[in-house]
């Protein structure tokens, strides 16, 4: 009976989002066309700016101070974990499937990235409100649940725009550059004899043929003044100075600030400095606090952030009804690395992290470490695949699958994670 009752406390959250997900695509339908691609797109850019940014930042300034932040500094290490065992389960079912090279990417980046932000903002507090809740006062439970979920969606998102995001811009580029090789190997042809003739032809009226000695020459002229500029005595043609900043110039090029700096992360920077910080926290956070109109407006705007969010998610999930050239195979991949094997391993690794001491005793701090292994593959991935144009439809295809599945499959790890830490 008492497992019932945890099976009813996992199944309403679940539901709620079914719902707002079934509102979203109701919306989008032809027949209405209320979430129609512009308006999805226009949305979806003042969540990614505005309204995500805002409640992340919102509640880590109301939630986190220097001493949860001490407690809770096992969450980063389990997400990173998260990442590489998805990314490592992923590797390994493309080994035995053997997929395209333009769907690799995509597979390793749903295996890897779970929805560590918007579905454990969802998930906790309605668990929090329901009378079965095991985790204890509904205020109580709500504020430790939104400070954890908050910190899993700040940490989530640094991983994936810098991991993730690599992840697939690599696989992408180098499916584009099988294509191309495929093409230029495709237009070859044989040579007719006039053909031939005319490049023999070209070739002799070009000027002098330069020799394979006189190129052998001309790399070891280049490779001796190479040398020279690193010799003691050719250091003063490359300065100090310019050996030292160019890696640095280098490294800052090759890092793509304004992917690495998602407004999402900024909000949270700006919510760990404001709630870890005595002073800041004082002139924003409280009812006698200055600032306070600048908090409570930055926290209106975050609550509209996942109404809309669970929207446009259903709105997008009707792409996945377009047909593609997907196998059915790769699909079914992601699932069970996503519900099965990856839920399985984490249970391993924070049962034994809570054996060694390492977690500390709070059922809904280890409740969410659980779940942070049995989510769906982040909405983000959508986003990367939109930005490198590869895999848009397969990525609508996998999300609408993944979504369906997960309306059970939560909720049974939902079920059977309450069980395991109470």
């Amino acid at each position: 009976m008492h497992l019932w009752k945890l099976f009813i406390t996992a199944l309403m959250p679940v539901l709620k989002v079914l719902l707002i997900t079934a509102a979203g695509a109701f919306l989008a339908l032809h027949r209405f066309n209320i979430l129609r691609e512009s308006a999805r797109k226009h949305l979806n850019t003042i969540v990614y700016y505005v309204f995500t940014p805002a409640l992340v930042c919102s509640i880590l300034t109301k939630t986190i101070t220097f001493r949860s932040l001490v407690m809770v500094w096992f969450m980063p290490l389990n997400i990173l974990l998260t990442f590489i065992v998805g990314t490592a389960l992923g590797w390994l079912f493309l080994k035995i499937t053997k997929a395209a090279p333009d769907m690799q990417g995509l597979v390793l980046g749903c295996c890897a990235a779970g929805n560590l932000g918007n579905m454990p903002l969802i998930i906790v507090p309605a668990v929090c409100k329901e009378s079965n809740s095991p985790f204890g006062a509904v205020d109580v439970c709500n504020k430790k649940g939104l400070a954890y979920a908050s910190l899993s969606m700040a940490i989530g998102n640094i991983c994936i725009w810098t991991f993730v995001y690599t992840l697939i811009r690599i696989y992408s580029s180098e499916s584009q550059n099988s294509n191309v090789n495929k093409v230029d190997d495709s237009t070859l042809r044989p040579m007719s004899a006039t053909e031939t003739d005319l490049e023999n032809h070209s070739k002799s009226s070009v000027g002098p043929v330069v020799s394979a000695e006189n190129i052998s020459e001309t790399n070891d002229h280049v490779a001796q003044l190479e040398v020279e500029c690193t010799l003691p005595g050719g250091r003063d043609r490359v300065p100090k100075k310019t050996q030292i900043t160019k890696p640095i110039k280098t490294l800052v090029e090759n890092l793509n600030l304004k992917v690495l700096l998602a407004p999402a992360t900024i909000g949270s920077i700006l919510g760990l400095i404001i709630g870890v910080v005595p002073p800041f926290q004082t002139m924003f956070v409280g009812d006698n606090a200055p600032l306070r109109v600048v908090e409570d407006s930055v926290s209106m705007l975050g609550d509209a952030s996942i109404p809309a969010i669970t929207l446009l998610v259903g709105a997008n999930l009707l792409n996945g009804l377009k047909r593609s050239g997907m196998k059915i195979s790769l699909v079914v991949g992601i699932i069970l690395v996503r519900y099965i094997f990856l839920p399985i391993v984490g249970v391993a690794i924070v049962k034994g992290a809570i054996h060694f001491g390492i977690v500390p005793q709070d059922p809904l701090y280890q409740f969410i470490l659980l779940l942070q292994y049995a989510l769906p593959p982040a909405i983000s991935i959508s986003t990367i695949t939109q930005l490198f144009g590869a895999g848009e439809t397969e990525c609508s295809i996998v999300m609408l699958a993944t979504y369906a599945v997960a309306s059970v499959s939560l909720t049974l790890w939902t079920t059977f994670f309450m069980w395991l830490v109470l």
